[in-house]
């Protein structure tokens, strides 16, 4: 049997690793999974979702020169016309707190004040790389003054000679 790019099928998990699940689906042809094509939601860990031995429904969503065939669940479910997956939740990349970015309001800083764009309005989506490095650069300069401020006292400071 050929495996064609967009066929769905059904298969059988026969292993799970922490990247993925490996679906045989049939005349010992086996595929994987992998983990961001699991669920429409974020997956932490394959085994929250899949156990060996689950039959589940797959389509096909590649197949190398090399013979490796990658699979997706998510994209297997039958959606009615016009009814669009759901969103993933994209992970926050600020510090502090953990969770997720649930999207609306644009991005916040680290003390949770939205992003200013170099024209002085929040912006309605995600910051500009330019205001990202902006943001970056000065954040810098403040944790290095700060830094020379703490170190100097503790070495004798300006300019103090050592004996």
């Amino acid at each position: 049997m050929a495996i064609e790019v967009g066929a769905k099928l059904e298969g059988k998990v026969t292993g799970i690793t922490h990247f993925g699940a490996f679906v045989d689906l049939s005349g010992g042809v086996t595929g994987l999974v992998h983990i961001s094509e699991i669920a429409d939601n974020y997956v932490k860990d394959v085994k929250d979702h899949l156990k060996l031995e689950d039959v589940v429904k797959v389509k096909v969503i590649n197949v190398d020169k090399d013979g490796k065939i990658g699979l997706s669940i998510k994209q297997a479910i039958d959606r009615p016309e016009g009814q669009p997956a759901p969103q993933q939740r994209e992970p926050r990349t600020g510090g502090g707190g953990g969770g997720f970015n649930r999207g609306g309001g644009g991005g916040q800083d680290r003390g949770g004040r939205p992003f200013k764009s170099s024209s002085g309005k929040a912006p309605y989506g995600k910051p500009s790389f330019e205001d990202k490095m902006s943001r970056f650069l000065k954040d810098s300069e403040e944790r290095i003054s700060s830094l020379k401020k703490n170190t100097e006292g503790k070495r004798g400071g300006r300019g103090a000679k050592r004996v």
